[in-house]
């Protein structure tokens, strides 16, 4: 028979996750809180350790996301390990803090929910989500006592691993269907920023030293660098077509420019040059000799140019001494 305290708290759960599913589901850590709550709504019947139930969710989302839970003693779980759905716990993983009893809960969110809530929370930049986002949450589930009497209000258990000996996930079966060639491991961080990407084990196996959330991506094809534009030098970077258009048209501009002065120069000089020819054939013309008759001889004969001479009819004799 439930006690009063469990009886509270169940209620308490009862009324909070029914208000919670009316609202937007808008994280990933607002969903887990959810999964959470409707756990513990029905986990106080789980008496057999290690039984796995399937968790009733609200109808927005027992269509999509599919989750289970089961309930381990911390020190059996570091003793034999567990297989819990897609997620092998392998022997010696340590939990922390773990009074008495861990609860495990395993989600499957579908691509739907995983695209919606991963893709457009992450920083998945370059890669392309091709699986379900597969989650491993843990959460206190130890009794209530005088020595811990608050051991029946969860809290979240941290679950650690050695790499030797790895947490991992099989994604074979929640697959459906296998057409993406070498998948990749991603790994997404509780800040809901953080992406780890390695290497697969095996094909569709990842493995983690942690408990959180996973999915497979692939890299998106790189497109191919566009050719430089037209004139573009090859060292000095790309150069806009308009400044080539315009390179070019004032270089036009000023080559007719400086084709049109050097034909103006061209033709003044011609013109100068005629010019002083015909004023040298005009001064030779005006001061050429006269041709006259000199007996039987024609030759040239100077221009009367001197004063003529004038007789003076008034002088004085001089009469010498």
């Amino acid at each position: 028979m439930l006690n009063l305290h469990s009886f509270v708290f169940m209620t308490i759960l009862l009324s909070f996750s029914s208000a919670r599913a009316q609202k937007p589901i808008t994280s990933p850590k607002m969903l887990d809180l959810l999964i959470r709550n409707y756990t513990f709504s029905g986990s106080l019947n789980m008496t057999k350790t290690g039984e796995m139930q399937s968790v009733h969710l609200p109808p927005n989302l027992s269509g999509s996301v599919r989750a289970h839970a089961a309930r381990f003693r911390c020190g059996s779980l570091t003793r034999y390990g567990a297989r819990f759905d897609e997620f092998h716990l392998g022997i010696g993983v340590h939990l922390f803090p773990c009074v008495d009893r861990v609860m495990l809960i395993t989600h499957n969110l579908g691509l739907n929910w995983s695209i919606s809530f991963y893709s457009a929370n992450y920083n998945l930049s370059g890669y392309q989500l091709v699986s379900p986002i597969l989650g491993l949450t843990a959460y206190s589930a130890g009794k209530k006592t005088s020595n811990n009497p608050n051991s029946s209000y969860p809290f979240e258990v941290k679950i650690r691993s050695d790499h030797g000996n790895p947490i991992t996930v099989n994604f074979t079966g929640a697959m459906s269907h296998d057409d993406h060639a070498n998948p990749l491991c991603a790994s997404f961080g509780k800040d809901g920023s953080t992406v780890s990407i390695e290497p697969p084990i095996s094909p569709y196996l990842c493995g983690s030293t942690s408990n959180g959330h996973f999915g497979l991506v692939v890299e998106l094809p790189q497109a191919p660098p566009a050719p430089p534009p037209y004139g573009a030098e090859e060292g000095g970077g790309r150069v806009a077509m308009w400044k080539v258009a315009v390179g070019s048209s004032v270089g036009s501009a000023l080559a007719i420019v400086l084709l049109g002065l050097l034909l103006v120069a061209m033709f003044a000089k011609v013109k100068k040059k005629a010019r002083m020819v015909e004023m040298e054939r005009r001064a030779y013309e005006e001061e050429a000799l006269q041709v006259s008759m000199v007996g039987h001889v024609r030759a040239p004969v100077a221009v009367g140019t001197r004063t003529a001479p004038i007789i003076e009819h008034h002088f004085v004799h001089y009469k010498p001494k």
